[in-house]
């Protein structure tokens, strides 16, 4: 691979030698503009506005443009002359955790090779550490005229740099969340948490862009004499629909774990169902009969229910009557057969009375 900048890594007081590689290549297919009506080749020529000639590019320098339109040139000696001690050093600043990073931060990918033989000591050392520390390095350098913010980290055996935008090139988000407050039951993110641990793990290396396949698929056959692909068909327009957001999910799931070829879902998970939003039905009357028989069975089960309390309670007053009845009977019997036996004791415990004679009148 071709380098893009020499310079070394500054590593404390430790200077790698190294050779800056681009990590990433574009691979969409690019189109040129073309005349319609001739099919010839449309160029862009850089003219000087003020004189209308065609400018080759050893006369083309710098400027740069005031508020007040005027330019104001600048040579390659002015920035050369500029105090930039990145110009051409890697310079490391700290060692921070990866999850300090923003992803919002990150730009172009580098490969940084180590630049001769004696690099290849300090370049193993620097990536040794950066694997055991599992920490990344922020670094400062220079590309292309400016100033950029780097950071540093382990690919394998190789140590590779993303470029960073500055904080202040990253822009709040104001405005861009819904301004309409939403509540999100636990039911929902359950469904959620599902769904994202089916389709949590995938082989990065099987995705591939599907558009560019079809556009070179589309110039195959337009370079053979082809009239192309055919069009596709437009999707039908589909009228207002209300969408059950739980069912939705729970059917996602289920296609989920279908695609990746894993059992079929339970009976719980129902399939998503959309519908359709329909002018209203005018009521329709029932039939008097089936009105009639159902009010009879109605009234009869009524009756029912009422008669059963009615007989049960008239069971339990007989109930208590006889109940009571025999009860004072029994203690009628008990208490007189107690009296009599009493009276008898207390008869016999008394002493005879000796009769008294009477008196014989003269």
């Amino acid at each position: 691979m071709r380098s893009i900048w020499n310079g070394a890594i500054s590593f404390g007081l430790v200077s790698i030698p190294i050779k800056l590689v681009n990590a990433t290549e574009s691979r969409s297919v690019s189109f040129r503009q073309i005349h319609t009506e001739d099919g010839g080749r449309v160029r862009y020529r850089k003219v000087c506005e003020l004189d209308g000639e065609e400018v080759s590019p050893a006369e083309i320098g710098k400027a740069y443009e005031d508020a007040d339109g005027s330019m104001i040139p600048i040579t390659d000696e002015d920035l050369a002359a500029l105090p930039l001690p990145t110009a051409k050093t890697i310079e490391i600043v700290a060692f921070v955790p990866a999850g300090e990073i923003d992803p919002l931060q990150m730009d172009a990918a580098y490969y940084l090779s180590a630049n001769g033989v004696p690099a290849a000591k300090p370049y193993t050392l620097l990536r040794e550490a950066l694997k055991r520390s599992d920490k990344v390095a922020v670094a400062k350098y220079a590309l292309r005229g400016r100033e950029r913010l780097g950071m540093l980290r382990v690919v394998d055996d190789v140590i590779a740099m993303h470029g960073l935008l500055w904080p202040d090139e990253i822009r709040a988000p104001e405005g861009v969340a819904p301004e309409t407050p939403v509540t999100v039951r636990e039911a929902e993110l359950d469904l959620a948490d599902a769904l994202m641990a089916t389709l949590g793990e995938v082989d990065i290396a099987g995705l591939h862009d599907d558009y560019r396949e079809a556009v070179e698929e589309m110039i195959a056959a337009k370079a053979e004499g082809g009239a192309g692909l055919a069009p596709a068909e437009p999707e039908a327009a589909g009228g207002g629909q209300v969408i059950d957001l739980m069912a939705a999910l729970e059917s996602s799931v289920r296609a989920a774990k279908e695609a990746r070829g894993e059992p079929a879902a339970t009976a719980t998970e129902a399939v998503a169902e959309v519908t359709e939003l329909k002018p209203r039905a005018k009521p329709v009357r029932a039939p008097a009969a089936p009105k009639e028989a159902g009010a009879k069975k109605s009234t009869a089960r009524t009756a029912k229910k009422t008669a059963a309390p009615a007989a049960t309670k008239s069971t339990a007053r007989g109930a208590t009557k006889s109940t009571a009845k025999s009860t004072a009977k029994s203690t009628a019997k008990s208490t007189a057969k107690s009296t009599a036996k009493g009276a008898a004791a207390v008869k016999k415990a008394q002493p005879a009375k000796k009769a008294t004679p009477r008196k014989r009148s003269a």
